[in-house]
């Protein structure tokens, strides 16, 4: 009896220790949606519809406090739109100054430091694949490597009120040789943002620029170069903002063969919003174009394009509960010639309820 006492004791005695010393504080979220989406293709054949999802998503993260104030944070995600997912997030160390470092999948700064430009919800869009490769908003050129840094600094960075900066940097391997591949070997990335109140609206302008190379020595464009900047001013319940992007890039697909140079890409987006009571209203705009070729080391001399036209309405029916209808009508041309098979409206009606 005596020893089978002195057991427990230890048991519920190394538990204890255990949770103590050893479990950050933890959370999770997710959602799930589930709708019908139409699409009518300029093709001429009929119009479809189908059900969209239920697609679920399922998150955990985790965090805790050194010591010394320094946040540690990290995450990963189980269930990605549906399917299963393994992708875990790297560390975020923020520090009692407010300033943030992410390490390890951290991204670049400027897409960071960007202004939101409102966008359309739903699940519509013209399904399809196409070797159209006109840029469909900010951030087409934002590649990185896993292995690298991001740094975000504070509010009102150098005392000048509303201003932020960010820096980022990564590396990776030169694996890339004389083939098709293109993958990142460095990358290096700045952005700045500025809020500012202008009586009854508050202005942010936000943008930057991120230079990353591949290895491949047949590739005439490096893997990715943009500069991009947006704009967004809120009065009360509206919101409105635009935003432009400009760059080069080596597209690459899982098909390696159908890896691409892209010149010439260039892309304005619009949105605005506005909220009364439990709806919002959101419509934007996006208009794309590149000129491309599949032959490393060459210039594609005909123009790909992309035009984009979207509405939503959501309702927040109960907590965690959206219902939302969207539309978006969509034309794409590939080399100069218009793509009816990818082109053409779409619709959904559907719900999300998150947790």
């Amino acid at each position: 009896m005596k020893k089978e006492l002195l057991a427990a004791t230890a048991l519920v005695t190394t538990l204890g220790v255990t949770s103590i010393a050893q479990a950050a504080s933890g959370s999770f979220s997710g959602s799930v949606k589930a709708g019908v989406e139409g699409e009518d293709s300029d093709s001429g054949a009929d119009g479809t519809f189908k059900a969209d999802g239920p697609k679920s998503n399922l998150s955990f993260s985790a965090s805790e406090t050194t010591d010394g104030g320094v946040k540690i944070s990290t995450g990963f995600t189980v269930v990605n739109e549906g399917s299963t997912s393994n992708n875990a997030s790297g560390l975020t160390l923020t520090f009692t100054d407010g300033s943030v470092l992410d390490l390890i999948k951290a991204g670049n700064a400027y897409k960071s430091q960007l202004a939101t430009v409102p966008g359309a919800g739903g699940e519509q869009g013209i399904s399809g694949t196409t070797g159209n490769h006109a840029p469909t908003g900010l951030g087409f050129a934002n590649a990185s490597s896993n292995v690298g840094f991001e740094y975000h600094s504070v509010a009102d960075a150098f005392g000048i009120d509303g201003f932020k900066w960010g820096l980022s940097g990564s590396t990776g391997d030169d694996s890339d040789g004389t083939g098709s591949s293109s993958t990142v070997e460095s990358a290096y990335s700045v952005g700045v943002s500025y809020v500012s109140d202008a009586g009854d609206t508050t202005v942010t302008v936000g943008g930057g620029f991120v230079s990353a190379d591949d290895s491949n020595s047949t590739t005439s464009n490096s893997k990715g170069q943009e500069s991009a900047v947006a704009i967004s001013a809120v009065t009360g319940d509206l919101t409105v903002g635009a935003g432009w992007a400009s760059g080069t890039e080596v597209a690459t697909h899982t098909t390696v063969g159908q890896n691409s140079e892209v010149d010439g890409a260039e892309v304005i987006t619009a949105g605005a919003k506005y909220v009364s009571g439990d709806i919002t209203f959101t419509v934007s705009y996006a208009d794309g174009e590149a000129k491309d070729t599949a032959t490393f080391g060459s210039a594609g001399t005909k123009t790909d394009t992309y035009t984009s036209t979207a509405a939503s309405v959501a309702y927040a029916v109960a907590s965690g509960v959206t219902a939302t209808i969207g539309y978006s009508n969509e034309e794409r041309s590939d080399e100069g010639t218009d793509i009816k098979s990818t082109s053409g409206s779409s619709w959904y009606i559907g719900a999300t309820v998150s947790f």
